[in-house]
């Protein structure tokens, strides 16, 4: 099985997902959009994961490599209907390439904070394994609040209604970050988009305090991510048998 990744910044890559995919002795190639590295050919690729990062999906004057990205995953997902996961930014563009729509969170979630699961998704096959009730991290101003036709809503929260979607049996969009490790909130920090976010939110001090919360729940999110990841991968070797 090969591996496809869409990354809008350097920092955001698949995270823990990488030692998990490593283990599993799966190729992945990452494609740097906001560099200006262009979409390969899709026909090589068995599964499709879409990152973050800090621009919006209607930012399309200062990266207009968006337009490009969201007719791939349209291909990918409607066209190919091969495995699909796109986390936070990921998910926004999964819902406005289909025909959904985002708009502003006012004011942003950012923060850890309880996502529930909806019925649909206890029963769903990735997330049934997942904790019903988990502490995430969120770092988003923008969420789905139109999703496309044909998805269910998996997950919610207090402030984001729509915090993991799927798509037929195949594309899966969550709001929240899986992908975890021990220094993941502290990269992030130095990237002046989410500083300013997270201070906004919290206050001063914002990223010590917040990496001093996130540190004793890393077990807990490494569990939910590796669950996440095997649901995935059993899913998608499935669909390439």
């Amino acid at each position: 099985m090969r591996l496809l990744v869409f990354q809008h910044i350097a920092c955001e890559h698949p995270g823990i997902f990488r030692k998990f995919l490593a283990e599993d002795g799966i190729a992945w190639d990452a494609v740097e959009l906001d560099e200006g590295e262009a979409i390969p050919d899709l026909e090589a690729y068995d599964a499709l994961w879409v990152m973050g990062g800090p621009m919006d999906v209607w930012d399309l004057e200062a990266n207009p490599w968006l337009e490009p990205e969201k007719a791939a995953i349209r291909e990918w997902v409607r066209v190919r209907r091969k495995p699909f996961l796109g986390v936070c930014l990921g998910h926004q563009l999964l819902a406005d390439a289909l025909g959904g729509r985002c708009d502003w969170l006012s004011p942003p979630e950012v923060g850890i904070l309880e996502v529930a699961l909806t019925e649909a998704g206890r029963a769903d096959p990735l997330f049934a394994e997942l904790d019903p009730v988990a502490k995430c991290l969120q770092w988003h101003s923008v969420q789905v609040v139109e999703p496309p036709e044909g998805s269910v809503t998996l997950a919610s929260s207090e402030a984001c209604r729509h915090q993991a979607l799927r798509i037929g049996q195949h594309a899966y969009g969550i709001q929240y970050h899986v992908e975890l490790e021990a220094n993941t909130i502290s990269d992030w920090g130095d990237i002046p988009a989410y500083a300013a976010a997270l201070e906004k939110v919290r206050g001063r001090d914002a990223l010590a305090r917040l990496d001093a919360e996130a540190q004793p729940l890393m077990p807990g999110f490494a569990r939910n991510a590796r669950r996440l990841y095997e649901g995935f991968m059993k899913m998608a070797l499935e669909m390439t048998a």
